[in-house]
């Protein structure tokens, strides 16, 4: 059985409360219209389809339309390799969904950190607390109205309470280059065109300075 076919399993057993399976590039994802059955759903395909891992738990903040979260579920079956994506939509004003981690253990983790990086609730979690910034931090990270230069909190004596090194912007990025380091958001320099920051350039002239060769990234004539 395929995952398709095993999506299309779901699609019998839930009817309409599940869309037709769509596939991207050979991967099979459907829909769930509401929200509150996540963890019906997540326990068919565990234990009626042998999906017994739970990869990831995902978020996206689509800023801007309503519903704005969706939550991502990816699953495997571990004997035949299949997987398959469930997705499901919250409003921001609820913001909350039930929590399956009465189904897989693992997604312990995975929702207490879009918790703390977008600030969704997952009902029925035994320890819903803040897994990368501390507790009390006011903020939700990820979500798309929070400034890359980061925002600074009222919290003194806290590690990280000022605006990030990265203050300053407008931070934009370039299609292509050669690493995934020169395709970050970086300030761009106004005379050129180029993908390279006016930081790097500074510590480019350091090493070249102190060293006589480059460490990283690009290529410096030696002294």
């Amino acid at each position: 059985m395929t995952s398709l076919d095993q999506a299309k399993k779901l699609k019998e057993k839930f009817g309409d409360l599940i869309s037709e399976p769509s596939e991207f590039r050979g991967e099979i994802a459907v829909k769930i219209s509401d929200a509150e059955k996540i963890a019906d759903v997540c326990e068919f395909a565990k234990r009626n389809l042998g999906f017994d891992y739970l990869v990831d738990v995902s978020s996206v903040d689509n800023y801007g339309d309503d519903p704005r979260w969706t939550i991502v579920y990816h699953l495997r079956n571990l004997k035949n390799g299949n997987e398959i994506r469930l997705k499901t939509d919250v409003s921001e004003e609820k913001s909350k969904l039930p929590s399956v981690i009465g189904v897989w253990k693992t997604a312990n983790w995975h929702e207490r950190e879009i918790y703390d990086m977008m600030g969704v609730h997952f009902r029925g979690h035994p320890d819903l607390r803040r897994i990368l910034m501390w507790e009390g931090y006011p903020y939700f990270p990820l979500r798309k109205d929070f400034p890359l230069a980061g925002k600074e909190s009222e919290l003194p004596g806290v590690a990280f309470s000022k605006p990030s090194p990265m203050e300053g912007g407008p931070f934009v990025t370039v299609a292509g280059g050669n690493s995934a380091q020169s395709r970050e958001p970086r300030i761009r320099i106004p005379e050129t065109d180029g993908i390279e920051t006016n930081s790097r350039l500074e510590r480019r002239k350091d090493i070249q300075e102190a060293h006589g060769h480059p460490k990283e990234p690009g290529a410096i004539g030696k002294k």
